[in-house]
């Protein structure tokens, strides 16, 4: 199946859109995407469709450096929750390997690997997309973002030797210039960023010892494996799709790079089926949406990803044994009523 990413791979994407004068929305869509998931970085989008929609929005706004414009929105923090664990390590190669180590916890395209030799480090980024694909703005973008958070680091006038990239250079540079000074090169070997091995061993000028044996005990907690299970996936595809009204087995087999019937095969071995996985996330999610005041029960049907208020309203009562105004009404007074 192909990798996914956090919805936090894309922060900023909406204000730079917006501040270049172009609607991310109708580009969200047109790669199977919502910006509405954006509020929620924690959410797992396709990888794929990731990249698609950084180079039609470079292309849509006639800037080849978009890239590296949307990483100037970037903050440490967009990393998620290994950013408190990382933050804390003692010197930049316990924090950098420890980045890379777990890149899994946070971006599944990243394929990131650092060498030495010689008295020089070697940062090399790469995209594991599962098929051939434009991803010169992805690219960009993920060296953009590593080259700040050696600068988090180190300091903020810490400057590597050079910043390769495999693709020609854009008719207008000035950005490149501004984010990577006059390290930056095009047409090399790799995509990735050089600089002295010397560095390595520089304290990490975020940490603090206090805090390293309480970031390392959350981490133990929180700490996935590199592999989840292909429920897990659908899961997280089925939450990101049901407001975009296009929560189908096929547009999730499409997200993940595979056919339906592979969809139908993985989940199968995990005693699942999509309509079983469907249900139970709508049923999640309802109970949040429906508890909540502020929303109107036509907001959360179209969150659910129903066509219609009536719809919603028969599938809460299959679920629940009421309609979705009685069950709030009863939450709050704290006492539900009891399913026929």
């Amino acid at each position: 199946m192909r990798p996914l990413v956090r919805t936090a791979a894309l922060s900023g994407y909406v204000e730079l859109c917006r501040s270049l004068g172009i609607d991310p929305q109708p580009l969200m869509k047109h790669v199977g995407l919502d910006t509405a998931a954006l509020t929620i970085q924690d959410r797992w989008i396709s990888g794929a469709a990731a990249v698609q929609v950084l180079e039609l929005s470079a292309a849509t706004s006639g800037h080849e450096d978009f890239g590296v414009r949307m990483a100037e929105f970037r903050r440490f923090s967009n990393l998620g929750p290994i950013s408190l664990v990382v933050r804390e390590e003692p010197d930049v190669r316990s924090a950098l390997g420890l980045l890379i180590r777990h890149q899994h916890m946070y971006n599944e395209v990243l394929d990131t690997r650092l060498s030495e030799g010689d008295g020089l480090a070697t940062l090399k980024v790469g995209l594991r997309l599962g098929e051939a694909m434009q991803a010169r703005q992805a690219t960009e973008l993920a060296i953009a973002a590593y080259h700040r958070i050696l600068r988090d680091f180190r300091h903020a006038q810490w400057q590597p030797l050079s910043v390769w990239f495999r693709h020609p250079a854009p008719a207008d540079i000035s950005t490149h210039r501004r984010a990577f000074g006059t390290t930056v090169e095009f047409d090399r070997e790799f995509d990735g960023i050089v600089f002295y091995a010397d560095d390595l061993q520089a304290p990490n000028a975020m940490a603090d010892p206090l805090l390293r044996e309480y970031a390392h005990q959350y981490f133990e907690a929180i700490a996935v494996p590199r592999d989840t299970t292909a429920a897990d996936r659908v899961r997280e595809l089925i939450e990101v799709l049901l407001p975009t009204g296009r929560c189908s087995i096929e547009q999730v087999a499409r997200s993940l790079g595979v056919d339906r019937r592979t969809v139908h095969r993985h989940l199968a071995s995990s005693g699942e089926t999509f309509s079983s996985l469907l249900n139970a996330t709508r049923t999640h999610l309802a109970e949040q949406f429906v508890a909540n005041p502020r929303r109107s029960l036509t907001e959360i049907s179209d969150l659910l990803g129903f066509s219609s208020l009536s719809g919603f309203s028969r599938w809460f009562r299959e679920q629940f044994g009421c309609s979705p105004r009685a069950w709030r009404s009863a939450r709050s007074r704290q006492q539900l009523p009891h399913q026929d």
